[in-house]
């Protein structure tokens, strides 16, 4: 069972070259991630989400238009706001400084009661679907959605653009899910991956069939582990 810790530091989407020389959350004393393969599923359905304010997160492709990230990537410290949809691109196949398409938002909904301004106190809404002005490229397949989330001791996967490696997509694809919220707390997952800033916004994967499926959204990393929004707190959203 998950309680509300204290002790929450979001993995917030920073621009480059921010916290440098410090200690990053969310890494602890061993670090397993391994630079995966854009163009190969699912990590081709993992891609980089930026602002005008030239912060970056991490985001899945869900539905042919539609994209699954953090809210607090959305957020505006300044104005205390999120901002515009305008304001965000959504980067796919990114590598190294290049990618393979960008694509502009039309539209962004977040979980109902997100307030940045006291991120750790709803963190449960802490999720973010981005409405592409287009199509994802074609042949692009989204993931799926777990509808209900997975129990503890299931073998999971985190993917994203870290901020110590910023121009690489890192995975680390041998962790597991230590425990999941019972309702009606919010539904949240703790889980061992190794993900930092810049990993908002990037999915908490298991294995479903032959492939792989979002059991949630990575937003917070702990003291004793990191936090993922369930995927069942959104997917009556998307669908």
């Amino acid at each position: 069972m998950i309680a509300h810790a204290a002790a929450v530091t979001l993995c917030l989407g920073l621009p480059t070259g921010a916290w440098a020389g410090t200690a990053l959350p969310g890494l602890g004393g061993i670090d397993d991630r391994t630079a995966v393969d854009v163009t190969l599923p699912p990590w081709n359905a993992v891609i980089r989400v930026q602002t005008n304010l030239g912060a970056r997160c991490t985001g899945t492709l869900v539905r042919a238009r539609l994209v699954l990230t953090a809210a607090h990537c959305l957020f505006n410290a300044r104005t205390g706001r999120l901002l515009p949809a305008s304001s965000l691109h959504v980067l796919f196949g990114y590598a190294h400084g290049g990618y393979d398409a960008h694509r502009l938002v039309d539209r962004a909904v977040t979980g109902s009661g997100y307030d940045g301004r006291r991120a750790a106190g709803s963190v449960g809404a802490d999720w973010a679907l981005l409405t592409l002005a287009g199509d994802a490229p074609a042949g692009l397949r989204p993931l799926p959605l777990l509808g209900a989330p997975p129990p503890p001791g299931t073998a999971a996967a985190l993917a994203g653009y870290s901020q110590d490696r910023t121009h690489v997509l890192m995975a680390d694809r041998d962790c597991r899910i230590t425990a999941a919220a019972v309702p009606p707390a919010p539904a949240l997952l703790r889980h061992d991956c190794a993900g930092t800033r810049g990993t908002s916004g990037g999915p908490l994967l298991v294995r479903e069939g032959d492939g792989w499926a979002v059991a949630g959204v990575s937003v917070a990393a702990t003291g004793d582990g990191s936090i993922a929004v369930a995927a069942s707190a959104f997917a009556g959203v998307v669908d």
